[in-house]
């Protein structure tokens, strides 16, 4: 079952956001609390929402955390997906599938015409699993990304 995340469900997402960063080999770099996601998803003005996947005796087992992107060339927002995640205990269970089909379904029913993401290059499972569902990589872009000293020194 899939379902929106509530306030309940933020000490196992924050749980399941460090598991994604051992695997990630970032753990390091996992940084946020469970403060911060709450407030995220479900303070005043939230900056993101998520969505988790139940067993049939209610157990979480996975997320998709996400939100709102937009387009100048299409004129419309998007969904950009920053965590999917499901235990690898559960994983070929369709809990995957079911979190990004959830996202799709966002998507079609607001005229939102993208569903984007981030994948590591060398994980391949991933990529396959991605692959599977008719996702196209976006090879021509590259991220780039400014964070803590070099962030402060071209805001200051």
């Amino acid at each position: 079952m899939i379902r929106n995340a509530t306030p309940a469900d933020v000490p196992v997402i924050h749980e399941m956001v460090r598991e994604l960063a051992e695997y990630e080999k970032a753990l390091h770099e996992a940084r946020a609390s469970e403060e911060q996601l709450r407030e995220a998803l479900f303070g005043e003005r939230p900056a993101a929402y998520a969505h988790v996947a139940e067993t049939a005796e209610g157990e979480v087992v996975g997320f998709a955390l996400w939100f709102l992107n937009f387009s100048t060339w299409r004129g419309v927002h998007g969904i950009y997906l920053e965590d999917l995640y499901v235990r690898p205990s559960q994983r070929g269970g369709g809990y995957g599938k079911a979190l990004l089909a959830s996202l799709a379904r966002i998507c079609v029913e607001r005229g939102y015409e993208r569903l984007e993401w981030s994948v590591l290059d060398w994980n391949e499972p991933s990529i396959n699993f991605y692959r599977g569902l008719g996702a196209e990589p976006q090879d021509e872009w590259t991220v780039y990304r400014l964070t803590d000293g070099a962030l402060a020194e071209l805001g200051a």
